[in-house]
């Protein structure tokens, strides 16, 4: 285990057994108070936030919250609007807002990675908001990464006139890969193509029935990044579907690699990306995903290509995003340093 790294065991989830529940908030708070924390940070707004908040002050000197998954609108919203207008489903979602409020205004700082999730956290008066990016290890994902056997191992010796196309991802509900098997068999037709679906989860099974007799592989999750990255540069177009994204890692990556994208309208996977490398299709339509699809390809490939390998110095790096959270750690600190003195 890695010197300065506390593992807290808990029991799987039924439905994702590769999440599990941190009940021992006992051991939590033990460790809080030895190691006296200059930042205590939640990253859940589930237990991990019950742990944290029962945290003595004088434990730690300032405490964060990252807001890495907007589970309202990704769990809740969408399980209300099957049977109530969204009007209602709003209202009826309303204390659960009250108590991200709660939880915010207990911390020093809400972290937030996209201006979509911004926004929307600010119209819900969610206090002390701040703006840090995700950052991609852009030694690994980078245009250069691209590679002609890559390539040919999935396409054959007709790589250069067939589309490679890839998504990635947990293979749950809520990422919607159903939207992108759908979209790539309205894309299956004249020359061949070739869809990769890299990850895993408990929608697996049900993914692989639905992309029966095309030409789809699953290849697992992949640990080795410097292979994915690999699979990204050699790749024509990165698919995605879901709608939720806080801001979408993995659409990060690819364009990092200089692969053109095709992301749903809604989320924060869209956000930054140049249009003249990608396209953004109405969310929860596979025609519409396809349709963006052909378009991004109808064109000039190698120019396309061109483009969004200029593109991908947009991308945020893991530097700069650890640059940026450490310059709000600095000025949380300070604010508290300061409020000390007055008081």
């Amino acid at each position: 285990m890695p010197e300065g790294v506390l593992r807290v065991g808990g029991p799987s989830l039924p439905y994702d057994p590769s999440y599990h529940l941190l009940l021992r908030a006992d051991r939590v708070l033990k460790a809080i108070r030895a190691e006296q924390p200059d930042v205590l940070e939640v990253h859940s707004p589930y237990l991990a936030a019950a742990a944290a908040l029962l945290a003595s002050r004088r434990h730690f000197a300032i405490r964060t919250f990252f807001w890495h998954a907007d589970f309202i609108d990704t769990y809740l919203r969408p399980v209300l609007e099957q049977h109530l207008p969204s009007a209602i489903a709003s209202g009826v979602l309303s204390p659960v807002w009250v108590l991200v409020r709660e939880l915010a205004s207990r911390c020093d700082g809400t972290m937030v990675a996209s201006s979509q999730q911004f926004a929307k956290l600010r119209r819900m008066n969610v206090p002390r908001l701040h703006k840090v990016p995700f950052g991609v290890d852009k030694s690994v994902f980078r245009p250069d990464a691209a590679d002609a056997r890559t390539r040919q191992e999935f396409l054959g010796e007709a790589s250069s006139e067939s589309v490679l196309f890839v998504a990635a991802g947990r293979f749950s509900y809520e990422k919607r890969f159903d939207v992108v098997i759908d979209a790539f068999r309205r894309l299956q037709s004249g020359r061949k193509a070739v869809l990769l679906l890299l990850g895993d989860g408990p929608e697996r099974s049900s993914l692989e029935a639905r992309a029966a007799g095309l030409d789809v592989r699953f290849l697992g999750f992949e640990k080795d990044r410097g292979k994915l990255a690999a699979i990204f540069a050699s790749s024509d177009a990165f698919l995605h579907g879901c709608p939720y994204e806080t801001f979408g890692l993995t659409v990060a990556e690819a364009r990092s690699c200089g692969l053109p994208v095709v992301v749903p309208d809604e989320g924060a996977s869209g956000e930054g990306i140049d249009l003249a490398c990608g396209e953004v299709y109405r969310s929860g339509s596979s025609e519409a995903c396809a349709a963006a699809a052909a378009r991004l390809l109808s064109g000039d490939g190698a120019a396309l290509r061109s483009r969004a390998r200029a593109a991908s110095a947009a991308v945020f790096s893991v530097e700069q995003h650890l640059e940026r959270l450490l310059e709000v750690y600095a000025q949380l600190l300070d604010d508290r340093r300061r409020r000390d003195r007055v008081a």
